[in-house]
């Protein structure tokens, strides 16, 4: 029977030539390993200098001699990568040579800048930044991808599936949740949901890959990171506080992104070489009014669910949490507001639920953890599935209530420039690069 199928189909894998194959499965290891090492390290790093160890003044200044160290790497050796840099590599095959050219959109620029990203990411983020660890791992498996993907002279279509499929690894890496890693690397490049659809199934296997080696080399396993309590049963009334739950989130989410543009332009009148020290001495004096001012919030959402904490330390929590990874994203305090924002939604809709008396209070909670992400993420379906991956998939249907009700809300507002459109190379012009930008 073999002899009867078309020789092209021998070497194809659910349509995915067997070379793309290998290098699919390539980019998931090799991102689950790069991704592996990156935290570990941030592990030893959060253990000489991180918080828990310092008085109040020993914190300030010790985030103020991070923020000097910031400074003088990024002079040494350029301004760091970033995830709009990333995502602009995400459509490269729709870029005109001109937009290659200043955006870094083949790779070669988001090279040299993530040997700046790596070690200022993991001083800021091991020293107490607010900010998290998801965006400097993305860049740093996304742009991996990417190079190997050229060195691989494949073509720009298939060199923009492996890019996303080391980003799934990367995520995967992060959050210990697959499914949900590799959607979110799918619809982090739009505003308007996943688009290139061709990497899915090259994502998910990335991801799995990814996820598979850093629970080998000890990372996370299959037990959920956020033991959150559930509920046997999803009432009727649980789907309508899930719309509240969108609404509250989408108001996080326009606060951070009105709060961030605001501060853009104060910081704007301090020079760029302090703004990293200016930075981290106003989140010291931020974790002064609240000690849940500092890291990124992944560990304290454990604490927090073990514990009983009022209404009024809720609010404050979220409140300062949110301030200071907005100064932190402006100050160039390298990291990324995911895990932040997740945990905005999760103080900030807890002290809702209890002020509503909401009877199945986690419900709640998780739908607004979304919610507030994907109002500034766009990625409705991930940030779903890293949730409720992440915290018992009995949150389901309520989660991805309050993220589209989010989504439908925020739309006309963005913080990642560089999400738009997909492109494709055979009908792309220098008109349709404005047409399409959204």
């Amino acid at each position: 029977m073999l002899g009867t199928l078309p020789r092209d189909r021998l070497n194809d894998f659910f349509g995915i030539r067997s070379r793309m194959v290998a290098l699919i499965v390539a980019m998931g290891f090799g991102g689950g390993a790069a991704g592996a090492v990156y935290l570990w390290v941030l592990h030893v790093v959060s253990e000489r200098i991180g918080t828990g160890r310092w008085t109040s003044v020993g914190q300030i200044a010790v985030l103020a001699v991070t923020g000097v160290a910031v400074s003088v790497l990024i002079k040494l050796l350029g301004r760091p990568a970033d995830v709009d840099l990333l995502v602009g590599n995400i459509h490269v095959s729709g870029m005109t040579d001109g937009d290659i050219e200043e955006s870094g959109a083949d790779g070669r620029d988001t090279d040299g800048r993530l040997r700046s990203l790596i070690p200022v990411s993991l001083l800021c983020i091991g020293a107490g930044g607010t900010l998290g660890p998801e965006a400097p791992l993305v860049t740093m498996t996304g742009t991996l991808a990417t190079r190997v993907a050229r060195r691989s002279k494949v073509d720009a279509a298939d060199l923009r599936v492996l890019a996303i499929t080391g980003m799934a690894a990367g995520f995967a890496v992060l959050f210990g949740a697959p499914l949900g890693a590799a959607v979110f690397a799918l619809e982090i490049p739009h505003r308007r949901g996943l688009e290139y659809y061709e990497a899915l199934v090259p994502a998910a296997i990335g991801s799995v890959c990814g996820f598979a080696l850093s629970t080998v080399l000890g990372g996370h396993g299959l037990e959920p990171i956020w033991n959150l309590p559930g509920s046997d049963l999803v009432a009727g009334v649980d789907l309508l506080w899930a719309v509240l739950a969108g609404v509250l989130g989408a108001a996080i989410g326009v606060v951070f992104t009105v709060l961030v543009d605001l501060l853009h332009r104060v910081v704007s009148l301090i020079p760029v070489s302090a703004r990293p020290v200016v930075g981290g001495v106003v989140l010291g004096a931020l974790a002064l009014v609240s000690p849940y001012a500092l890291t990124n919030g992944e560990v304290q959402i454990l604490e927090l669910v073990s514990s009983a904490p009022l209404t009024t330390t809720l609010l404050l929590a979220g409140i300062v949490k949110l301030a200071a990874a907005a100064v932190a994203l402006v100050t160039g305090w390298r990291g990324g507001f995911i895990i932040p924002l997740f945990f905005t939604g999760y103080t900030l809709g807890w002290a809702a639920a209890d002020w509503l008396a909401i009877d199945h209070t986690w419900m709640f909670v998780a739908a607004t953890m979304v919610a507030a992400n994907v109002a500034v993420t766009k990625t409705p379906i991930g940030s779903t599935l890293v949730v409720t991956e992440m915290s018992g998939l009995a949150l389901g249907p309520v989660t991805i209530i309050g993220a589209l009700t989010s989504l439908v809300l925020t739309s006309p507002i963005a913080l990642i420039e560089n999400q738009r459109r997909r492109f494709d190379a055979y009908e792309t012009t220098d008109s349709d690069l404005g047409a399409n930008s959204t």
